[in-house]
């Protein structure tokens, strides 16, 4: 049995224009059709998300430890799977960056991923392209979470060094 609609008014359409919204720049997914390339980016089947308004080490960037070699970059990924880990992930997109990844804030539950990061010390307000996030970085520092309690590089700085 089909459900066929047909619409008599033109403005009957604007209804259906939140929910047509909603689809195309929501997305809810499992974590088992999830893959992780690094702290801040996902890949949900074909399409590439990078969290926008952060930046996570480079997955080889490394940090010293109490005087120790650590590798941060893989860390930041590692907590971020952890975090995954059999949860439903949703994600509000935004746009695209200029390597056509589609960027977007991703969540599980209402706690959003890169609030998280950010806020353990794994990841950075990328100011240059967002505020959003200053305040979690500000309380990682405060706090020494993280990162912020080593010897780094900011992201941005080591891949300009690279």
């Amino acid at each position: 049995m089909f459900l066929v609609c047909k619409f008599t008014l033109k403005s009957d359409l604007w209804l259906f224009l939140p929910l047509i919204f909603f689809l195309l720049f929501f997305s809810l997914v499992k974590a088992n059709q999830i893959s992780v390339t690094d702290g801040d980016t996902i890949r949900i089947g074909d399409e590439r998300i990078r969290f926008s308004g952060i930046d996570a080490p480079e997955i080889k960037q490394t940090c010293i430890h109490q005087k120790l070699e650590f590798n941060c970059g893989e860390f930041s990924k590692n907590l971020l799977i952890e975090k995954i880990a059999n949860q439903e992930v949703s994600c509000i997109r935004e746009s695209k960056d200029q390597y056509g990844r589609t960027l977007a804030e991703c969540f599980i539950g209402k706690e959003s991923l890169s609030s998280y990061l950010v806020r353990n010390g794994y990841a950075f307000a990328y100011r240059k392209y967002s505020d959003k996030f200053v305040a979690d970085e500000e309380y990682a520092k405060r706090n020494s979470n993280g990162m912020w309690s080593m010897e780094f590089i900011l992201p941005w700085e080591y891949r300009r060094q690279k």
